[in-house]
């Protein structure tokens, strides 16, 4: 004896609603994916071709109303900016924040600036830099 099938035979009443909602789903994450990767794109070239200053901590020496630091900066010739360099005490709380600013025609820079703190400072960082 043999079961008769409750599907009808494929192909013979077009796609199913499983099919149809599989094709759409693979439609949006394509275009999803294509704009993600596009933003990801522009925002990478941005930050990177459009930074005209950067710069690096070289090395610090602490005392304790200041942190001498050793700044290395490297920005387009006419370029001008300023970078953020802040100090933290021990236990982490914030004790001196200062804005350096570099401007003129040599496209490296190499300067020791002065940051006061308000305390003691165990660390000297280089927040950011900027381009005016």
């Amino acid at each position: 004896m043999s079961t008769a099938s409750t599907r009808p035979p494929e192909g013979r009443y077009g796609r199913s609603s499983d099919e149809r909602a599989d094709r759409t789903l693979r439609i949006v994450g394509a275009v999803l994916a294509v704009v993600m990767v596009g933003l990801v794109g522009w925002f990478g070239y941005h930050h990177v071709a459009k930074n005209e200053i950067s710069a690096e901590v070289i090395s610090f020496d602490l005392s304790k109303d200041a942190v001498e630091v050793h700044l290395e900066v490297r920005k387009d010739a006419g370029a001008s900016g300023y970078c953020t360099v802040r100090s933290q005490a021990e236990d982490g709380a914030e004790v001196g924040r200062a804005d350096f600013r570099f401007d003129g025609d040599d496209t490296r820079i190499d300067e020791v600036v002065t940051l006061r703190t308000t305390s003691p400072g165990t660390t000297a960082e280089l927040v950011g830099c900027h381009a005016d």
